[in-house]
């Protein structure tokens, strides 16, 4: 079965019975990585005190629906400190590069009697939390890996009822300590969380913990909620990786607004308080704003003319959402997948990036025809229902906001005003003088380091490499002699284009300088940002002592638009190298530096 067929039908995936044919079918015809993967391999290793082995199956097709191959270990039953510390393990022979950590409270807390008095159960919680920072340590400096802690399930009975936070030394209570405290100390160690607790709060306690298959088979999470457990754990892996969505393409009537604008006008439409249905709507919304505050995309794909499609953005005083929300508003009478491939042009994302809204089932089902890759939630009838069944399937989970999120919408605003001046002025120089463009840059600091690793886990039309590094290899490079690192900002008339490009070098044996990697987003092409990073580049080699520049290009489904980079630059081919896998060269005596309409500027410290 192709890896292509294989991943859509782990996308339509429904039950157990399928979950395991899938994974027996991915197992016999992938046993190691499809040629071609645009993202790094992921190699899962699940440590727990309990068993866990039902739950790699729904690990590894839950990755799958991601386009992520995972092969996964679990250590024998309570044998996880062990292998750990023993470099002669299985564990270490694995070289997992992501370590799920699955414990049940009793045994990090250690059973505390529950007539332990409020000291007695800080102490408790001090200590559960530092045997935690140990061990999320000792899988870090092993294997440079993504660290994943489970939070902890409250398996355990209240003693007191709605008041157990009068026995502060109760199981229970200690359980919810736990979890609060360990929520701020994995943000400052640089660990994800799978967040059970939350999810429980959600599904039920039964629907995640059997007691009797607790005594029987030491199973803490049920097999009934293996396969949930596998997606929410595979959405953070995916996010590590730049696989979360990025953009939220709603559809207008009966989608942000009850009613058809153009038959039922501006007064007929349902929105807004004192109608449920109009409150509805408002609901998703504002979820839809609450998205893009923290850096969703929003884009607006709706059958309409233009005007009327624009009229309650503009006019109706309950519209939540503004036009300046919108960062690609398409309202024309064109096919609704034509629409999202000029979306997705448009922004510079790929399509596989976007997520289809609409109430309309006909819509929904040519959508996920024509466009496979894109994201179609099925929207029950019942409009008030539409903002959880968006957030339940997890399209834009994240591990960490960056202050660039923020700012999201606007950037991509200010870029529809660039291509606006861009389109008025006949003369292309003219045009990019207009900009007053600056590039600023520094070298990669602890302040940048989260965008930094974000940038290198999702770039991958303008990536030449696609090399992946996780935050512990971003930190080795900082203090690596012989390396050099370049972050790019680029800023001009329309405003802070916000990071922009990523370049990492390193000294070979022969004293070259190869670039490991060199990233830009799509949104500055065109502008001699290539020109200005490459005099970077070189000089950055040249302090370094390099005597050539080592361009590298690996050819993967969506990079093809950078195949001539090094070419369009004045480096020359290496030999012993197909295009697909190729190295390029640059001497660099005599270099001189490439002319552009770029005030290059370092930025000073880490601020």
């Amino acid at each position: 079965m192709p890896w292509d067929t294989l991943v859509a039908a782990a996308r339509d995936a429904k039950g157990l019975t399928e979950t395991l044919k899938l994974d027996r079918i991915l197992k016999r015809e992938f046993a190691a990585p499809p040629e071609g993967l645009e993202t790094k391999p992921v190699r899962l290793a699940v440590l727990g005190s309990a068993n866990t082995g039902h739950l790699l199956p729904g690990l590894r097709v839950a990755a799958l629906a991601r386009h992520l191959w995972m092969t996964a270990y679990t250590c024998g039953y309570g044998q996880y400190r062990k292998e750990l510390h023993d470099t002669d393990s299985p564990l270490h022979q694995f070289k997992p590069n992501t370590v799920l950590f699955a414990f049940e409270a009793n045994h990090i807390l250690g059973n505390p009697p529950a007539s332990a008095d409020a000291t007695t159960a800080q102490a408790t919680l001090d200590a559960a939390c530092a045997r935690l920072a140990q061990l999320w340590k000792l899988a870090r400096d092993s294997f440079g890996a993504q660290i994943i802690q489970q939070t902890f399930m409250p398996t355990a009975h209240a003693l007191l009822g709605g008041n157990e936070h009068h026995l502060p030394g109760s199981l229970r209570r200690l359980t919810f300590a736990l979890n609060e405290r360990l929520r701020p100390l994995a943000a400052e160690e640089g660990v994800d969380l799978l967040a059970l607790d939350d999810r429980i709060m959600m599904d039920g306690m039964h629907a995640w913990h059997d007691p009797k298959l607790w005594h029987m088979a030491k199973q803490e999470i049920s097999p009934a909620a293996a396969l949930l457990y596998g997606e929410l754990a595979a959405r953070l892996i995916a996010a590590k990786r730049g696989r979360s969505s990025k953009c939220l393409v709603l559809d207008l009537d009966n989608t942000l607004w009850g009613g058809v604008i153009g038959d039922d006008g501006l007064e007929g439409i349902k929105l807004g308080q004192g109608n449920a249905t109009g409150e509805a709507h408002l609901a998703l919304q504002r979820y839809a704003k609450d998205l893009a505050s923290r850096g969703v995309i929003l884009a607006v794909c709706s059958k309409n003319d233009e005007a009327n499609a624009l009229m309650p953005f503009e006019k109706h005083p309950d519209m939540l959402l503004k036009r300046s929300d919108i960062a690609c508003f398409v309202a024309n009478w064109q096919d609704k997948p034509s629409n999202l491939r000029e979306i997705a042009a448009r922004l510079n994302i790929g399509i596989d990036s976007l997520v289809f809204v609409d109430d309309n089932p006909f819509e929904r089902s040519l959508m996920r025809k024509e466009l496979p890759m894109v994201a179609v939630p099925e929207l029950p009838d019942d409009p008030s229902l539409y903002p959880q069944t968006i957030a339940a399937h997890g399209y834009f989970e994240a591990l960490n906001v960056t202050s660039e999120d923020f700012d999201r919408t606007q950037q991509y605003q200010a870029n529809v005003q660039r291509e606006a001046l861009k389109s008025s002025t006949t003369n292309m120089e003219e045009y990019l003088r207009g900009l007053n463009m600056e590039l600023l840059w520094r070298a990669f600091s602890p302040v940048g380091q989260q965008r930094v690793v974000q940038l290198i886990n999702k770039t991958n039309q303008f990536n030449l490499t696609t090399q992946r590094y996780t935050d512990s290899d971003v930190q080795a490079l900082m203090l690596d002699p012989r390396a050099f690192t370049l972050q790019l900002r680029l800023t001009d008339q329309f405003g802070d284009n916000g990071i922009i490009g990523i370049v990492i070098g390193k000294l070979d044996a022969n004293g070259d300088a190869l670039l490991d990697t060199w990233l830009m987003s799509c949104r500055v092409l065109g502008r001699h940002v290539e020109e200005a990073t490459l005099n970077l580049a070189v000089s950055e080699a040249q302090r370094l002592g390099a005597v050539n520049l080592i361009g590298q290009y690996r050819a993967t489904a969506k990079n093809g638009m950078v195949r001539d980079h090094y070419a369009k630059l004045g480096f020359l081919p290496c030999e012993g190298k197909d295009a697909n896998d190729a190295r390029w060269i640059l001497p660099l005596t005599g270099f001189a530096q490439r002319p552009t309409f770029i005030t290059v500027k370092k930025e000073n410290g880490d601020g």
